[in-house]
């Protein structure tokens, strides 16, 4: 950024600021990138933040070893493109950890180190490992441990449950447990969801609740995010003011220890050497915490191709950062917790498979709600309805659920629809697209629709975000050219 824009830019006072992420924004500007500069934070750790980094969309990364199913969850989340789920987060497909077999591949860059870097500025990490195989390679342990720091973040999901029967999926379970408590080490259980995030038919059934409810949750994590994005920068904020505090006084004292002109190599093998010890002597003498101290032997390695021209403690920079962590974080608490409320019971993060997580009788302890639909459809042309030719059969069964007043209520539908074997997220959208009238019921016609809607999916193809005028059933045309025009006139 040129310095003039940064100049103009770090002139507003925190008192001036309206939202927690200009605030932020501020307080780096002011108080923390001047320090990383001064003792070039970015030759050893990550590069300056922009303005991107504070403003941006929550973003999502999803991890796991090739042919685990990451393509297809993001798929899943997403359907196809555009569509309103990315009007609210970013979703990161990353290249599949290599497995056991193929770790002696080289991929010709640093894929930990990359992953690190996204693992510290995204919101979530979705590490997805495969029902079928567990093994941990060596670089799905070296991933992992590139994300050491931000295990807040993570996500593990056991993806293909449906592949394994009742008693094989608890093997599995405690498998994938032990496995990453060798990796993971970390006082808490990291949070696991089982399930099958795809939208073809499930294999085994036996466990379809759990898997829903599993997916149920999932979903509300996702959706907290937007709502808890503000919260998590200042937490990324705070750490990385603890670790520029930390590697300040690690830099000083090793630009203490140096002689001005003879034996500069000599001493600089040795104090790399004493790296410990110089942590142990920072901490004791500045009460600062082991954990804000950068990896030993990450920074022993950095520090070997260095020069070691570095600069004297400056306590001027150094007391504005301890007042961004003593006092102004403090400050902003207030305006966050106004922040959240407002965001509370917003949905902030909709389309794909969130529009009708909610919706119709499929989700677990959800009512039939006021289904509308979202953007603008075709007019409703006057065109062969495309079910007509297997409508018969669906009349066959749509009688035999017992109507009520020439309509099925949910209910009587439900374990029907049910029965195909598809998760109940795509149910509830094949729902609500063959609930033209919005009445929470479905017709005969209506009927005929959700049956073929479901075939479709059952063939592999995608379901339309909204009803294409070819299958508007011919009864409901005259209810949706009313509505497209009132859409239109608003």
């Amino acid at each position: 950024m040129p310095g003039g824009t940064m100049k103009t830019k770090s002139a507003k006072r925190l008192k001036e600021v309206q939202t927690v992420t200009e605030a932020l924004k501020t307080l780096y500007r002011q108080k923390l990138l001047p320090l990383e500069k001064f003792y070039r934070f970015s030759d050893f750790h990550s590069s300056c933040l922009e303005d991107a980094d504070f403003d941006n969309k929550p973003m999502i990364l999803v991890l796991g070893q090739c042919s685990t199913g990451k393509t297809t969850f993001i798929k899943f989340q997403c359907v196809h493109f555009p569509n309103r789920v990315l009007e609210s987060i970013s979703i990161i497909d990353t290249p599949g950890i290599l497995s056991v077999a193929k770790h002696r591949m080289n991929r010709g860059y640093d894929f930990p180190a990359v992953i690190r870097w996204f693992a510290e500025h995204v919101d979530r990490i979705i590490l997805l490992c495969d029902a079928h195989k567990l093994e941990i390679s060596d670089e799905f342990s070296h991933t992992i441990l590139a994300l050491q720091g931000n295990e807040d973040k993570l996500r593990v999901v056991l993806n293909k449950a449906d592949t394994v029967d009742s008693q094989e999926l608890m093997r599995v379970y405690g498998a994938l447990m032990w496995s990453l408590g060798k990796v993971f080490c970390t006082p808490e259980v990291l949070r696991v969801y089982i399930g099958s995030f795809w939208s073809s038919p499930m294999c085994v059934m036996d466990n379809r609740m759990l898997f829903e409810r599993e997916e149920e949750d999932l979903f509300a994590d996702i959706q907290s995010l937007p709502r808890n994005s503000a919260q998590r920068k200042l937490n990324d904020l705070v750490k990385r003011a603890r670790l520029v505090r930390a590697h300040s006084y690690i830099i000083s004292s090793l630009q203490g220890e140096m002689p001005v002109v003879f034996c500069r190599e000599k001493k600089k093998r040795e104090l790399i050497y004493d790296l410990p010890v110089i942590y142990s002597r920072i901490q004791q003498r500045h009460q600062i915490s082991p954990g804000d101290f950068p990896d030993c032997g990450k920074m022993q390695e950095r520090l070997m191709s260095h020069d070691f021209k570095f600069k004297a403690l400056n306590i001027k920079l150094l007391a504005g950062l301890d007042q961004l962590l003593s006092t102004d974080i403090a400050k902003l608490m207030p305006l966050l917790r106004l922040e959240e409320e407002e965001a509370a019971d917003q949905l902030l993060v909709q389309g794909g498979p969130f529009l009708g997580a909610h919706r119709g009788p499929f989700m677990l302890g959800s009512p039939f709600h006021d289904c509308r639909f979202n953007g603008e459809s075709a007019q409703v042309l006057d065109k062969e309805w495309a079910v007509l030719k297997d409508k018969p059969k669906y009349d066959e069964i749509f009688y035999s659920l017992s109507p009520y007043e020439g309509k099925l209520s949910g209910s009587k539908v439900k374990g029907w629809m049910m029965s195909t074997g598809l998760p109940s997220s795509v149910l509830g959208r094949i729902w609500r697209l063959a609930d033209v009238d919005e009445d929470g019921k479905l017709d005969v016609e209506e009927f005929a629709l959700a049956g073929y809607l479901i075939e479709v999916r059952l063939e592999g193809f995608g379901l339309p975000h909204e009803l294409p005028a070819n299958l508007v059933p011919p009864s409901k045309r005259q209810f949706r050219n009313s509505k497209n025009t009132d859409n239109d006139l608003s």
